[in-house]
């Protein structure tokens, strides 16, 4: 990963603190729990921008958290978006579907019907027979 990091320490949100700017956008890994959620990235990440300084402690802000907060929430923080790991604000890979891949079609009301139909009568896989 090129760029700078920073990570959850007093020095690293003092760091961090100097270095923002208004406007600056930093990245945080998102951990995913994929038993829960079985097809979705185990990783992702998330962009953050801070827009202003706290009137009380001077640190710069991004919606509710501080920098500080931010690390002390997210963990390490980045300069670049990481390389290989889906924006977590992005629609996710579709893993499965009725339709081959480049199917085009209009979604009429008969094209619907249709579509219904070959999911109802493809194979239920709590009712497949496996090896017999």
């Amino acid at each position: 990963m090129a760029g700078r990091s920073w990570e959850p320490t007093k020095r690293g949100a003092k760091d961090l603190n100097r270095w923002l700017s208004k406007g600056k956008t930093v990245y945080t890994i998102n951990r995913m729990a994929t038993n829960l959620g079985r097809y979705e990235d185990s990783h992702t990440y998330s962009a953050h921008t801070f827009d202003r300084q706290s009137n009380v402690t001077g640190e710069w802000m991004t919606g509710h958290l501080s920098a500080s907060g931010l690390l002390g929430q997210s963990g390490a923080v980045y300069e670049k978006p990481p390389a290989g790991m889906r924006d977590i604000a992005k629609p996710g890979r579709q893993v499965a579907g009725p339709l081959p891949r480049g199917y085009r079609g209009v979604l009429d009301e008969a094209e619907i019907r249709g579509l219904e139909k070959q999911v109802r009568d493809s194979s239920d896989p709590k009712k497949r027979r496996w090896g017999r």
